[in-house]
């Protein structure tokens, strides 16, 4: 019903924007990756998704139509909720849960707080074809197994660290320098966890 939203921000925190339209306050509920792509600037262009139930209409904001398309494909699959979908796509970007759901890492979807095995699995099952299909993805080229990433990792569990939170630092190192060796890996790391 409602697409999109633009207008003059008047509130913003990491879970939810208030955007003036017109003289109406929308409170859009948004996720971290959303928050980080909001610029400080006056005006402000969010994609929605209202979420209409029994006793609330409810408004997410996205800063990005991918990230709606995405949000949309999770709360399809049962037992994902709005604010799980939120939660997803807080903890890892729009792009790592396409991928993950498109090369089947249960690991990764499972690192995300609140979803166990059973979960992550259907996730995967339900809609790596959607995925697949929608973002012409090659199931092909799913990310070769990257060996200083594997070193980096079993060097900072020896250190008694998270494995899980170990990945996602060392992940998002990787995706500023794909190149990094282990040694900046591990200290990169050390200085993020």
């Amino acid at each position: 019903m409602i697409t999109h939203i633009q207008g003059k921000l008047v509130e913003k925190n990491p879970t939810e924007v208030t955007i003036d339209c017109n003289g109406v306050g929308y409170l859009l509920h948004i996720s971290l990756h959303t928050f980080s792509k909001i610029p400080d600037q006056e005006n402000l262009k969010l994609y929605t998704h209202l979420q209409v139930r029994e006793d609330s209409h409810t408004l997410f904001g996205f800063s990005s139509m991918s990230e709606r398309d995405i949000f949309r494909l999770l709360i399809s699959v049962s037992g994902i909720g709005a604010n799980t979908a939120r939660t997803m796509l807080s903890s890892l970007t729009p792009k790592q849960v396409r991928e993950g759901i498109a090369t089947g890492d249960v690991a990764l979807i499972q690192s995300i707080k609140g979803i166990g095995a059973k979960t992550a699995q259907r996730v995967i099952l339900d809609l790596k074809d959607k995925i697949l299909k929608v973002y012409d993805i090659d199931e092909l080229s799913a990310p070769q197994s990257n060996t200083n990433k594997d070193e980096a990792l079993s060097a900072l569990e020896v250190l008694g660290f998270n494995k899980k939170q170990a990945e996602k630092v060392v992940d998002k190192i990787l995706s500023d320098q794909a190149d990094a060796s282990v040694e900046s890996l591990i200290k990169e790391a050390l200085k993020k966890l």
